[in-house]
């Protein structure tokens, strides 16, 4: 069994319910579960106790993890800082080189579909890059790509909820959620596989 970290920060739960699709996308595959983190919000020390929701990373989660999928949601078309922050404080897993190999993807929230759905991911995806990490986007062969009117890119997951409104999630945003979920554990299965 291999764990792939599903890392996220959210403020409002739409992240956090797009990390849970992840999530589950994750534990359909035979032989993988997801391990779901968040990050604690700036000036609150990450050894508190969340009062609800997913345990706080630590520097072993990343460690451990075969995989990882991170999480934010759009802000001016980039990361949440929280989440910035933590991957700012992992000099040391670069120089050990620790999360080199291993595959990654992104996925994201926002109130717009113009606000940042397609830049957020790709941004988040750099400290990876820098990490070494493998990265893991959807293929337009998920059919979902191709039609979605709501969230879903090329780059990751993603999910538009306007302003002042509480929509459901669609079914495109439901399926790619859990599409790349899937491809990321099949990706660490693969790798993970003995040669020969």
């Amino acid at each position: 069994m291999i764990d792939i970290l599903v890392l996220y920060y959210s403020r409002h739960g739409t992240t956090a319910e797009l990390a849970r699709l992840v999530a589950r996308g994750i534990d359909g595959v035979d032989d993988c579960r997801a391990r779901i983190r968040t990050v604690p919000p700036i000036g609150l020390q990450a050894t508190a106790v969340p009062d609800a929701g997913a345990p706080y990373a630590s520097h072993d989660d990343l460690d451990e993890c075969a995989g990882l999928v991170l999480g934010s949601p759009v802000r001016f078309g980039n990361m949440a800082a929280p989440l910035m922050a933590f991957f700012d404080g992992t000099s040391s897993l670069w120089l050990s080189g620790v999360l080199a190999g291993k595959p990654a993807a992104a996925f994201t929230s926002g109130s717009t579909m113009h606000g940042g759905q397609e830049t957020t991911p790709l941004g988040m995806l750099l400290p990876l890059l820098h990490h070494g990490m493998l990265i893991v986007g959807l293929p337009f062969t998920e059919p979902a790509l191709s039609h979605t009117t709501t969230g879903g890119t090329p780059y990751g997951a993603s999910r538009v909820v306007p302003p002042n409104e509480r929509r459901a999630m669609s079914d495109a945003e439901r399926g790619l959620a859990q599409a790349l979920g899937r491809r990321v554990a099949g990706v660490a299965l693969r790798l993970a596989a003995p040669a020969g």
